[in-house]
């Protein structure tokens, strides 16, 4: 069975010989002298030929202009069909367009903004469903009552490594530079379910993340045992007081007046008193 292969026609020469009528074409949309040299031709069909220039505009680097030229018929009159610039080898491009579902990341999301979530989202299960074993069982669905859906193990488990992967995680300078891990802070509270055996809410008013969860593994410097102070020690009353002074009265019979009288007696039984 032989291959149908598609027949490619001739090109024109008439429409080939047209390199000056397809510059024309091109110098009309670019701005003058953009539209560089003469880089081929390619034939599109019967009597149609595409003509290539490059582009010179520096914010079209790896551009072509691309202008095809036809003619009827029996015709000799060769004329423009299209002029258009076209991205090359090696063009910068626009990325690939995506839906804004997909475009979306954190913290695109603003005040008065509304983020609708599918019925098919899997990181959602109904609350009424049952939970294995292992799992967190959260709040059972009751008509009227609790949640329409609830945490699945996927958005729990996809929440689980972007959260140990993100900033406050271990993998971060002030983790590495950490006295120790949060799992043994005492500012560090657990959370609920599995989540507890990876992740807590730092409670800490002067740690970087206050409020936020953090994984078991992270750290900062206000762990709780960072630095333990010791009590302040009580000052001591001073042994010598050398900057004040007591008054003391002198008593009747002190040691001064007794030394006095002892003297005065002495005096009296020299020879020559009387």
């Amino acid at each position: 069975m032989s291959r149908t292969r598609a027949r490619v026609p001739a090109p024109d020469q008439a429409c080939v010989a047209a390199v000056d009528l397809a510059r024309a074409a091109a110098q009309e949309l670019a701005h003058p002298g953009e539209p560089g040299e003469h880089l081929g031709f390619e034939s599109e069909g019967d009597r149609i030929v595409t003509h290539y220039f490059a582009c010179l505009d520096r914010a079209y680097r790896g551009w072509r202009w691309a202008v095809t030229v036809t003619r009827a018929s029996r015709a000799k009159k060769v004329t423009v069909s299209e002029a258009v610039l076209l991205p090359g080898a090696g063009a910068l491009l626009a990325p690939e367009w995506l839906p804004w579902s997909e475009r979306l990341r954190p913290g695109d999301l603003g005040v008065g903004d509304l983020l609708p979530t599918p019925d098919d989202d899997d990181r959602l299960a109904p609350g009424f469903t049952e939970l294995d074993e292992d799992a967190d069982r959260q709040m059972v669905f009751e008509y009227g009552l609790g949640r329409a859906r609830v945490l699945s193990a996927i958005g729990r488990d996809r929440a689980a490594r972007r959260w140990h992967a993100g900033e406050h995680g271990p993998h971060t300078p002030i983790a590495h530079a950490a006295p120790a891990q949060c799992s043994t802070c005492g500012f560090y509270w657990l959370l609920s379910g599995e989540l507890r055996l990876s992740f807590g809410v730092c409670t800490n008013e002067y740690a970087p993340d206050d409020g936020k969860v953090v994984a078991a593994d992270h750290g900062c410097g206000a762990h709780s045992e960072a630095a333990v102070l010791p009590p302040p020690a009580e000052q001591a009353i001073p042994i010598l007081d050398d900057l004040g002074y007591d008054l003391i009265e002198e008593e009747e019979g002190s040691a001064d007046a007794s030394a006095d009288a002892s003297a005065d007696a002495s005096a009296d039984d020299e020879p020559g008193h009387s």
